[in-house]
């Protein structure tokens, strides 16, 4: 469904929609850059409605089926990137802060006061944010495979973020599909790959829902702007779970070990052959930890 969140129109799936999980308490699931709702694996969201956790997701500003931003241009990524790393101020369409404004916005949308909230990636950065923005409203927070932002943090893997640099000269739907499958195949996990057709099936369909680069381009330099959350996130006292792959080859280990010790108490988990992705062996190790995590938050509140 769409609603108009922080003013600006956003896509919505709601488990909860319904009525029927009138009084569940919410879990906000937050995608990470330029991915879709529908990248949540489905079995990952029926664990969390099964254990009595309504499940909200939302196309991310920019992406899928929520309002685009084009009209505020194409920036220059490699050039704000150079700024970056010079100290110097970065230039963005939009803030992670604005992005976690339409995260609260949709909770405003849906009645619900207080939420667990569980971001992977970016959408962890997201959920940092909202853990700071608003954090009487957050049961817990939960960051997966993200990153405090920390300047002196280690980059991805060199082969990655060429990949992530390089647009192919081939503009083709398949041309896209091939690239997008080669590039996730780079971060996957290596001890729980994903056979060839699913992972092609899976960037087809989400290609044919929504293919907007131009959204993900923008989304990359709100996240390269956002250069005081590091220090922000001694102010967390929401019960934190940090997990991350030690194998992970865009956001290193070393960002989720930092994560962590940013946040008084949270708690650590990492997962040895886990990459930057969300296969089935993957899963089980997330929610192994996040449901008494979820569990343990909600009976303190």
């Amino acid at each position: 469904m769409r609603v108009v969140a922080n003013g600006i129109a956003l896509e919505v799936e709601d488990s909860g929609a319904d009525g029927s999980q009138s009084g569940w308490p919410a879990v906000l699931l937050l995608m990470g850059l330029g991915m879709q709702l529908t990248a949540w694996p489905p079995a990952f969201v029926r664990a969390l409605v099964s254990a009595g956790f309504r499940v909200v997701r939302l196309d991310n500003r920019d992406i899928g089926l929520s309002q685009d931003f084009d009209h505020l241009g194409r920036p220059n990524l490699m050039w704000q990137s150079v700024k970056r790393r010079l100290g110097l101020r970065v230039h963005a369409p939009y803030s992670l802060r604005d992005m976690a404004q339409d995260a609260l916005g949709v909770l405003d949308v849906l009645g619900i006061g207080r939420a667990h909230v569980v971001g992977v990636s970016m959408g962890g950065m997201i959920a940092q944010r909202v853990a700071l923005a608003a954090p009487v409203r957050v049961l817990s927070l939960t960051s997966i495979m993200s990153s405090s932002g920390a300047l002196d943090l280690p980059g991805p893997r060199a082969d990655v973020l060429r990949a992530l640099l390089t647009r192919p000269a081939d503009r083709s739907e398949e041309a896209a599909i091939e690239n997008t499958v080669r590039f996730f195949r780079l971060i996957g996990s290596p001890a729980f790959p994903l056979d060839d057709q699913t992972l092609r099936d899976a960037v087809r369909a989400s290609m044919k829902r929504s293919f907007h680069p131009a959204g993900t381009l923008r989304q990359m330099v709100a996240v390269i702007a956002d250069l005081t959350r590091a220090e922000e996130l001694a102010r967390v006292r929401t019960p934190t779970l940090v997990v991350h792959g030690r194998d992970d080859p865009l956001v290193p280990y070393a960002c989720g070990v930092d994560t962590a010790r940013r946040i008084a108490g949270a708690r650590l988990v990492g997962v040895t052959g886990m990459g930057h992705d969300m296969p089935p062996g993957v899963i089980e190790h997330i929610l192994g930890p996040l449901l008494p995590h979820l569990e343990s938050a909600r009976s303190a509140a």
